[in-house]
């Protein structure tokens, strides 16, 4: 998936301006799993948004971060295959730059973060869908 960067701001001073760019979040979500559907048919069923607010790969807080002078947020998604779900989530600046920088080193390899990351969110996704049977 590519990623897509999203500016995101967390004071409760403009709670407004963060529900409208939770909105566009979840409409870029949309718009990838229409995307990832038009592509894998129907391994992919639904999708469902990681709203922590702590990165799923180091546990970091979320946090915006300069990108090409611009305050930004990075918004990726991946494939849970088991129940073709595309999980989106947001990712630290930490996070985001390890994973940018092995990505010029090494096209289209996952590495350790990823699996991580992929990990707790499969968690996390279980844990949601075990909340709704309660």
């Amino acid at each position: 998936m590519r990623q897509t960067v999203l500016k995101w701001r967390t004071t409760c001073l403009q709670w407004r301006t963060l529900m409208n760019e939770k909105s566009a979040a979840e409409a870029l979500l949309a718009e990838m799993y229409s995307r990832a559907k038009a592509q894998f048919g129907s391994a992919v069923k639904a999708y469902w948004f990681y709203a922590s607010e702590v990165c799923p790969g180091c546990q970091r807080p979320v946090d915006t971060w300069r990108h090409k002078n611009r305050e930004a947020l990075s918004l990726n998604a991946f494939i849970y295959r088991e129940r073709g779900v595309l999980i989106g989530y947001l990712l630290c600046e930490r996070c985001a730059r390890d994973i940018f920088r092995a990505a010029k080193k090494h096209p289209y390899q996952q590495t350790p973060l990823h699996t991580t990351i992929e990990q707790n969110l499969i968690a996390a996704y279980q844990h949601h869908m075990a909340s709704l049977d309660a």
